[in-house]
């Protein structure tokens, strides 16, 4: 009686499939995932560690600007968003302003 309940448990009875099985499943979600998570963070701190003065950006809230200058040492950056109106932002929630790139097809 206990071996049939034990072959029930475990079809195929092979532990070592499983194993292959929970790899590639892994593997899977890594390339399709993380993989481009990582290359697109990296891309985002390529492009805030080279922001210049003048550069069209979008703060994380959603501000469009041109940067007016940048403090290293507070790691923040000021933009100006309108005509004498100019906001600090953390260096970490600036982002690449995309509505001034050329569209790609």
């Amino acid at each position: 009686m206990t071996n049939i309940i034990l072959q029930a448990a475990a079809p195929g009875g092979n532990g070592m499939a499983m194993i292959l099985m929970m790899v590639a499943i892994f593997a899977v979600m890594w390339f399709l995932m993380i993989r481009p998570q990582q290359k697109r963070q990296k891309e985002i701190q390529k492009f805030q560690n080279e922001l210049q003065e003048g550069q069209s950006v979008v703060t994380g809230g959603g501000i469009y600007g041109t940067v007016k200058s940048i403090d290293l040492t507070k790691n923040t950056v000021d933009i100006k968003i309108a005509r004498d109106v100019v906001v600090t932002v953390d260096k970490n929630y600036v982002f690449k302003d995309m509505s001034t790139m050329p569209m790609q097809r």
